[in-house]
């Protein structure tokens, strides 16, 4: 049951000149100063809150961001319980505010006015993306094993110094706050994005927390098409770090999982096709970021196996040869590459063939173990190891096996806890593998929402263990909406997450002309109405027959010939008809 609550009780007043920003039960007397002139922040007490001021509740700061019309503040105005981890609130963001520091917006031009009104939009899309969560006195951004291992100096730092930054969706909006850690100590907290369920469970009469986390990266970022491969860093599209927790008696057990794109230097725009070919780069030396990424990926998991997904022919089938390439090319032995044809051995509705990737890999997942914590809170095992899991957007064929191997992982930590009896499976627990295939495919729709904009498909399979007729229909309209979204609305979508994060950032000094106003090409407008009047000719001359058969066709062949040639020429130049972004240059966007 998610409650909608208010915990600790934050007050933002604001006066014509400052905002003043009370966190009243975090055991401070402190009172955030921002200067809505200047935009300095101080630190102050309560006696010099204006009486005069207006006062508001929120839940929290997300953050400052610089527009047109000059500085905003960003704040939780809504929140709703998750639930509770080891004894700490966590929260999902619901609603946002966005307050301008300046009083009125007249001093802007016409044009000014119109992109500074874009911007807004582009921000508030990002905060209306379901999936952001926050906890005000818990690190949500480190996996267990990862928070066990710090040290005393590690533990006396803030939640926004000490944080994953990898994590911290509102990390450019917080720039501010870093350069003053005594105000972000209580007045600013990381916020990360992705997928959050908390479930009370019971198997054999006793009660344990059951806990799923996706972190999404906030490096290299963005929307399907727009963003695949990796950058010069080595960070790779919608890379993902998924944790299983679960928690019995203060003894607790993690899993952890990550998916990604394949990490090497591809392409795959959009240009109105329903699946345009996947381009990887001829002129970048892979191997460079393709190292930098796995070199990042051992430190922090340990020793990688790889599991790609990717259909072994047809326009996936040089992804897969050039991952594999590259990885025999690196021989590192802490790197592992499987390929498994996802599509392929699943066909025809054979889904139990999954177990052949879940055999095959079994003895590494046994290997690699799982952190574990005992009720004394000593450390009995560690993780040393993680599956990187991806397909084409590392969504729907990677939840898939993700939730099978994490359900393996379980049996063995449940047993071990005793909550299991010797011989039990997890499968034969009714209750709690419905609870278990609904948090799965719940976090595969939220993260398909934030990459594609539609839920993910195969879900069905997730939530029931086997798939059906009626999910091939809800993966086939899900789809069309992803065609859609892809070509005609994810430019906004890709524009909108790079103004939030920093990638674009607003000179509100230029009063020239801004990106959002480049002008279309001719073709853009001109060729979509010569078409849909072609074909509106067409089909008036067959529903209204001329004198004879012979004039009615001519008119018919006339009209259709010229939607046809029409609609040929927009397929041809297809790149330039789609919802392209506009606020980052293609080499950064590359």
């Amino acid at each position: 049951l998610l409650i909608i609550t208010v915990q600790k009780l934050v007050l933002l007043h604001a006066s014509p000149e400052k905002f003043y920003i009370e966190a009243c039960d975090d055991g401070s007397n402190d009172v955030l100063v921002i200067d809505r002139v200047s935009t300095e922040m101080t630190l102050t007490g309560i006696k010099d809150i204006p009486p005069s001021g207006v006062t508001r509740p929120i839940c929290g700061i997300m953050g400052t961001i610089r527009l047109v019309a000059g500085m905003y503040l960003i704040v939780i105005t809504r929140k709703r319980k998750v639930g509770n981890l080891f004894g700490h609130t966590v929260w999902k963001a619901v609603e946002f505010d966005m307050i301008s520091y300046k009083k009125t917006i007249l001093h802007l031009t016409d044009s000014q006015m119109q992109d500074n009104k874009t911007f807004l939009s582009m921000i508030n899309s990002v905060l209306n993306t379901d999936g952001f969560y926050f906890c005000t006195d818990y690190d949500l951004t480190h996996t267990q094993q990862r928070l066990a291992n710090t040290s005393p100096d590690f533990q006396e730092m803030s939640l926004l110094e000490r944080a994953d930054q990898r994590f911290v969706w509102n990390g450019y909006l917080l720039r501010d706050f870093f350069a003053q850690p005594e105000v972000s100590r209580f007045f600013a907290f990381p916020v990360v994005h992705g997928f959050i369920a908390m479930k009370p469970c019971c198997i054999n009469g006793k009660i344990f927390e059951w806990i799923l986390i996706s972190r999404r990266s906030c490096f290299r970022a963005g929307v399907r098409y727009y963003v695949r491969g990796i950058d010069s860093e080595g960070h790779a599209a919608n890379f993902v770090e998924t944790e299983q927790i679960v928690q019995y008696n203060n003894s607790r057990a993690a899993f952890v999982q990550t998916r990604g794109s394949m990490p090497f230097f591809w392409s795959q725009r959009p240009n109105l096709k329903y699946k345009p070919k996947p381009q990887i780069s001829g002129t970048t030396n892979h191997l460079d970021g393709f190292q930098r990424h796995f070199d990042s990926q051992v430190l922090i998991y340990g020793k990688q196996v790889i599991l790609n997904l990717v259909n072994q022919k047809g326009s996936e089938l040089p992804l897969e040869q050039a991952f594999a390439k590259l990885v025999n090319t690196m021989e590192n032995g802490m790197i592992k590459y499987i390929a498994f044809d996802f599509h392929k051995e699943c066909s025809k509705m054979r889904w139990h063939r999954l177990q052949i990737l879940v055999d095959a890999v079994a003895e590494m997942q046994d290997e690699f173990g799982y952190f574990m914590l005992n009720s004394d809170g000593r450390v009995m095992s560690e993780q040393s190891g993680t599956f990187r899991s991806n397909c084409m957007d590392c969504l729907d064929r990677t939840n898939v096996i993700q939730s099978l191997l994490a359900r393996r992982s379980l049996q063995s930590q449940l047993q071990r806890m005793g909550v299991l009896h010797v011989g039990q499976k997890i499968e034969e627990q009714a209750d709690f593998e419905k609870i278990y295939k609904n948090a799965w495919a719940d976090n595969a729709n939220a993260c398909a929402k934030q990459y594609a904009g539609t839920g993910a498909l195969k879900t069905d399979f997730t939530r029931t263990g086997k798939r059906t007729q009626w999910g091939l229909v809800m993966d086939g309209w899900n789809s069309m909406i992803r065609y859609y979204k892809n070509n005609f609305s994810d430019g906004f979508r890709q524009d909108s997450i790079d103004l939030f994060l920093g990638n674009y950032t607003v000179d509100e000094s230029v009063e020239g002309l801004t990106p959002l106003r480049v002008q279309k090409d001719w073709k853009f407008l001109t060729l979509p109405i010569v078409m849909l009047v072609a074909f509106s000719m067409c089909i008036i001359c067959l529903l209204l027959a001329g004198d004879t058969w012979t004039e009615t066709l001519a008119y018919v062949l006339f009209w259709g010939t010229a939607s046809a040639v029409t609609a040929a020429v927009i397929l041809f130049n297809g790149k330039e008809f789609v919802d392209a972004p506009k606020l980052v240059q293609k080499e950064k966007m590359d």
